[in-house]
């Protein structure tokens, strides 16, 4: 996966406005996730996070066996 789009952009997901902005945006980066390739893709950071720590806590379940 590419960091940005052809046109070299990244986009961020702005957790204190809950929108997706591109580099230049007025969120400071501590309270971002990202960055992501594409609009669409910032625009499901929540969704993304929450699969990520679903499979982190399988495998920490896995772990403890």
């Amino acid at each position: 996966m590419s960091m940005s789009d052809d046109s070299g952009k990244h986009y961020w997901y702005s957790l204190t406005r809950n929108a997706v902005e591109e580099d230049n945006g007025p969120t400071r980066g501590k309270d971002r996730l990202g960055p992501f390739a594409t609009r669409e893709e910032a625009s499901r950071a929540l969704e993304l996070a929450q699969e990520r720590n679903r499979e982190w806590d399988a495998q920490d379940g896995d772990d403890e066996n």
